[in-house]
């Protein structure tokens, strides 16, 4: 397998000859937030332009999350349900309302690049943020790496990790809160979940019960803490695996670069111990295609192995990036190919590859890790436990939510001689909630032409509810909305824009805001 074109990140030389583009709205990443403001806002009338960090467009929607996370689909409108219905015209869909929510990778790819060419807004590949310039509060140019510059009235993070908020010097949390702080229950470290927990006893060290003999790979020794506390970690990240069982179709997984079994042996103690259930969470998706995502205890999910990705420069990304890829790839090969693998499930994972026609510059293998959660924005409204449970219900909202609160695992430790992780929530709500405007916007102190839909200020345990692709391309749309408004008012911050005039242009073009 060539890594030749499967990495997060390679440096871009400065251009001899850099070019300075100008626009009414600048969007900083091309995931479907980013598509939907940008859709938007060119419908409004502006001038749009999207700098991609990367080189694809749809985020992890169009990366192997074929099998969306939508929670009460009657909550979705607007441009959101655009792209779904869609995705039902391209599959025939037999659904009442013409939706279809499954969807192979370069279906989604596909779909979004005809939304924004038919909407008139480019889109700029491999654009590493490296400067932001503000002057009186409003961002007025953004530079790349390669010296190639935006300058813009208004610009829209739609980053998975918040990267322009953050050189913008807009204030952000990692990692979880204290339930203290937002008066929450389940922020914080969080023991007890009988989800993706160990169901056998594993022992975590070298040589089975020798603590001096070290810990196998991934188990950490840190202190577990007590409930409720708050860390700097952050929910586990995998890559959302588009897989195959036709063979007409069918790769073989193949060993990843750097392949060491030994990391492995982890999991091989588990099945050891009699617990089989990696490719349980293995969802079907049309043409004969699934949408592989974590579960159990030791999976894709490469737990506590990403805390350094937010706030991370790119090269330690891309170094985290690699090692999510041999996990994930890794663990794929050890199954089907490991000698210490029982032979019934090397046969139950070789009827499985990589599906030939999708990923096709990056050998079949998703191109875009899943960041479950990067920086969180601090604004004036912090979305948390509370609004998730309809506790506390903010007047201006702009899109709702509906999804459980939902946190991966975030640290696998030792306690008592025997593995544990911690940090899995899955808790259910009360029925969709509304979104606060003010959870996208900055203090007005800290940046006035910025909004930001994806880092939304919100608190851990919230935006394990909140991280849902159609909400983010719900509040993308909200945004490209509010930041048209606006410019319309000769620049006005995007603190002033009137809620009750932005809620009328957002009822006209489809959101829903309550249900």
């Amino acid at each position: 397998m060539s890594r030749t074109d499967l990495r997060y990140y390679s440096p871009k030389a400065k251009s001899e000859q850099p070019v300075t583009r100008k626009a009414d709205l600048c969007v900083y990443g091309g995931t479907p937030a980013g598509i939907a403001a940008a859709v938007q806002a060119s419908r409004m009338g502006l001038n749009v332009v999207i700098a991609e960090f990367g080189r694809h467009l749809g985020g992890i929607t169009a990366s192997g999350l074929g099998r969306t996370d939508f929670g009460n689909k009657s909550s979705i409108g607007g441009i959101a349900r655009e792209f779904y219905e869609a995705v039902g015209r391209h599959y025939d869909s037999k659904e009442a309302d013409g939706t279809a929510w499954y969807m192979e990778p370069h279906v989604a790819e596909k779909l979004f690049s005809e939304m924004l060419e038919r909407a008139g807004v480019p889109v700029y590949f491999e654009q590493h943020l490296k400067q932001v310039e503000k002057r009186d509060g409003r961002i007025v140019r953004i530079t790349m790496e390669n010296g190639d510059a935006y300058c813009a009235g208004m610009f829209i993070d739609a980053s998975y990790e918040g990267d322009l908020l953050a050189r913008a010097g807009v204030s952000y949390h990692v990692g979880r809160e204290a339930n203290a702080v937002y008066h929450e229950t389940w922020n914080g470290i969080q023991f007890g979940s009988p989800h993706h927990t160990f169901r056998a006893w594993v022992d975590p060290f070298v040589v089975e019960g020798k603590p001096d003999s070290g810990l196998l790979y991934g188990v950490s020794d840190a202190s577990p803490g007590i409930q409720g506390q708050g860390d700097s970690s952050v929910q586990a990240y995998n890559f959302r695996i588009c897989l195959t069982d036709t063979a007409s179709n069918k790769v073989d997984f193949p060993q990843p670069p750097g392949y060491d079994p030994a990391k492995f042996e982890l999991l091989s103690r588990y099945i050891r111990a009699g617990v089989w259930d990696v490719m349980r969470l293995h969802w079907p998706m049309p043409n004969g295609k699934t949408d592989l995502n974590n579960f159990g205890a030791v999976s894709t999910d490469f737990i506590g192995m990403n805390h350094g990705w937010p706030d991370g420069d790119y090269a330690e990304r891309e170094r985290l990036f690699q090692e999510h890829v041999h996990h994930n790839l890794g663990i794929l090969h050890f199954l089907a190919n490991d000698d210490s693998v029982p032979l019934s499930i090397r046969e139950e994972v070789s009827r499985w590859g990589l599906p030939a026609d999708e990923f096709l510059g990056t050998a079949n293998w998703p191109h875009s890790l899943y960041v479950r959660e990067g920086r969180r924005m601090i604004g004036d409204v912090v979305m948390n436990q509370n609004h998730c449970l309809r506790y506390r219900v903010e007047e201006d909202a702009i899109g709702m939510a509906s999804y459980g609160m939902d946190s991966h695992n975030c640290r696998r430790l030792v306690i008592d001689g025997r593995c544990v992780n911690e940090g899995n929530v899955e808790t259910g709500l009360n029925g969709p909630y509304p979104i606060s405007y003010r959870g996208i916007v900055p203090k007005g102190t800290e940046c006035t032409n910025l909004l930001v839909p994806v880092c939304l200020s919100s608190s851990h345990i919230a935006y394990g509810s909140i991280r849902m692709e159609p909400v983010f391309m719900v509040l993308g749309q909200s945004a490209g909305t509010a930041a048209a408004m606006a410019l319309e008012g000769s620049g006005r911050a995007v603190q002033d824009v009137d809620y009750g005039t932005l809620r009328t242009r957002l009822l006209q073009d489809g959101q829903l805001l309550s249900v």
